[in-house]
């Protein structure tokens, strides 16, 4: 049976055949709104279950991190390590976890360890404890009522690798009260887990749902598109770069509905898209550029990057904007 990411089992591990690599993002990207929060992770190995857990959590935890504080909306206006944030964020944490189902020593543990930028701040709770908690804060952070953990697991994984990964992926069922897919070609037979294809976009469909976010995103990219993460880490500490915010709304016209872009140097009027694959329809590539136009028309300068050239030759973007953004300024774009 063909089913939609909403309609696939989140209580058990799930084997999502002819899910390829390249598919995974448009199918995330088109979840509808009733999905679970799907978080992406890539085991490497070593493949022992233990290892397998431990290298989820630890993944959970950063992506926990990225998108603080979108699951503790009450820090927001802590953004600082230094001082007293630590102890009011640790308050503040324990506060919402009394009004809520999680743990207060592990949610301000997280919370800690997030202001900090630090992983591992939760390591010492119990690996059941983690997974519960994290669980619970991705879900919460994308306004889901679920997890979801969508595992890529290499083309060549051997029987021993698989029955490992399976059970890795049960014990996070189990403990995590979260749904474990495991997407590829093909996995041995092995305690081999159900099986469920996922329907694919048709049409312009991708352009009607987009990629899901969390509930507080201002400022930070995207903490499930590698793109954007990547792109902030290149410009971070480029004296160039000063002065961008990501994901920001722009209003094109006094009379236009107000839209939400990937990265804005707003002195400059320069904006900057990053397109998955989603792009590629001819519904969301004529949207796409009925917006910039708009745009456009209104002094900003739209310029767009696919995800593969931000991952595959990020210099030249780097190079492309570095030019682009001392061109503005040198024409009083940037005073």
């Amino acid at each position: 049976m063909v089913l939609s990411l909403a309609e696939i089992p989140t209580d058990q591990v799930v084997w999502i055949k002819d899910l390829y690599p390249d598919d995974v993002d448009r199918a995330v990207a088109t979840a509808p709104p009733d999905a679970p929060a799907v978080i992406v992770q890539r085991p490497t190995g070593p493949w022992r279950q233990r290892m397998i857990v431990a290298g989820s959590l630890d993944n959970m935890e950063v992506v926990a991190g990225q998108l603080f504080p979108a699951w503790l909306p009450a820090a927001e206006g802590i953004t600082t390590s230094a001082g007293a944030a630590p102890a009011a964020v640790r308050a503040v944490a324990i506060e919402h976890a009394a009004s809520t189902s999680q743990y207060g020593p592990f949610l301000a543990d997280l919370a800690a360890g997030a202001l900090a930028r630090s992983v591992a701040y939760t390591g010492r709770h119990h690996p059941e404890v983690r997974a519960l908690g994290l669980a619970r804060v991705l879900a919460a952070s994308f306004g889901r009522s679920t997890c979801a953990l969508l595992l890529r697991p290499p083309h060549d994984l051997d029987e021993g690798g698989s029955l490992a990964l399976t059970r890795a992926a049960q014990w996070l069922v189990d403990h995590g009260r979260l749904a474990v897919w495991i997407c590829g070609g093909a996995l041995p037979a092995v305690e081999h887990p159900p099986e469920a294809v996922v329907a694919q976009p048709v049409g312009n469909a991708s352009a009607k749902v987009g990629r899901p976010r969390p509930r507080s995103l201002v400022g930070k990219p995207h903490p499930t598109s590698r793109a954007e993460v990547a792109l902030e880490t290149a410009l971070a500490g480029r004296s160039w770069a000063a002065g961008r915010a990501w994901n920001q709304t722009v209003r094109p016209g006094p009379l236009i509905n107000p839209v939400r872009v990937d990265l804005l140097w707003q002195r400059e009027r320069c904006i900057v898209e990053i397109d998955g694959d989603d792009h590629r329809t001819v519904g969301k590539y004529t949207e796409d550029r009925t917006r910039d136009v708009m745009l456009q028309l209104n002094g900003y300068a739209v310029l767009r990057f696919t995800n593969s050239q931000v991952l595959d030759d990020i210099e030249s973007v780097l190079a492309i904007l570095q030019q682009f953004l001392a061109t503005r300024r040198r024409a009083g774009k940037g005073n």
